[in-house]
């Protein structure tokens, strides 16, 4: 395949992104493609600027130089509510849940950005606002469906055991109806049952049509469902490939295991 076809291909591009705070140089002309309806992986040490590429990407952070394309249009200088609304959906390191809310408000939480009801519609209860409340609501039960936790559309998010805060955290982003969904080490602290539905549900995700990009540690569950991997350390992008190729690219294993003097 040529560079052209990768790049017609590609809904995510970033191109020489650069941020910094004050002296710090977090992320260093960072360039790279995803492939439409694929899982990409970006990994590297710890502090080597993984989850800043994802704030950029989500508009949490703006690049100080560099731009980034979402399906062919330019995302560099959107705020997170308007990236969303683009079509990039993510979850986060630390679970963000509204604890004090049931799972089935969560998710919902995240159907709002794609609600049209006006404020007329809402304040007089009008046919085509209560069809549409109806619609969202089908629409949030049928994600818990997908990742499993419909029987508990009623407790309290806080009452979940930590695996499936995680995967309430993933049904809400899929409520807001991605083309794109990013996950920021959605593994961490699973144990390995947990792990391996995880691994099943990011297969299930890609066969929806919906690209996945993950950061994770669980070098297995990377090796595992990523098509291509970016290895990052110091901000700076060091490998990039298919898994069989990251794993046996020395840069790699010096960078995570350090080199014999």
């Amino acid at each position: 395949m040529s560079t052209q076809d990768i790049s017609m291909n590609a809904i995510l591009s970033l191109d020489k992104v650069t941020k910094t705070f004050g002296g710090l140089r977090a992320v260093n002309e960072m360039s790279f493609k995803v492939e439409d309806n694929s899982i990409m992986g970006i990994i590297g040490p710890n502090g080597a600027g993984k989850t800043t590429v994802f704030n950029l990407i989500t508009g949490n952070y703006t690049p100080n130089e560099g731009s980034i394309e979402f399906q062919g249009k330019s995302i560099t200088k959107l705020r997170p509510h308007q990236i969303v609304e683009q079509g990039i959906a993510r979850t986060f390191q630390s679970i963000r849940l509204f604890p004090n809310l049931s799972v089935i408000e969560n998710v919902l939480a995240g159907s709002h950005c794609r609600m049209k009801s006006g404020l007329f519609a809402s304040m007089f209860r009008l046919p085509s606002q209560r069809k549409e409340e109806a619609q969202t609501l089908e629409r949030a039960m049928e994600e818990l469906e997908f990742v499993g936790l419909a029987h508990m559309w009623n407790e309290k998010a806080s009452s979940l055991s930590y695996g499936n805060q995680r995967l309430l955290e993933m049904a809400r982003a899929l409520a807001s109806d991605p083309k794109l969904v990013i996950l920021d080490e959605p593994a961490g602290s699973m144990n390995q049952p947990e792990t391996k539905v995880l691994i099943r549900l990011i297969q299930a995700i890609q066969e929806r049509g919906i690209t996945v990009m993950l950061i994770e540690h669980d070098m297995g569950l990377v090796m595992k469902v990523c098509e291509k991997i970016v290895v990052i350390e110091y901000g700076t992008k060091i490998a990039e490939g298919k898994p069989v190729e990251i794993r046996n690219n020395p840069r790699v294993i010096e960078a995570y295991l350090g080199k014999e003097d």
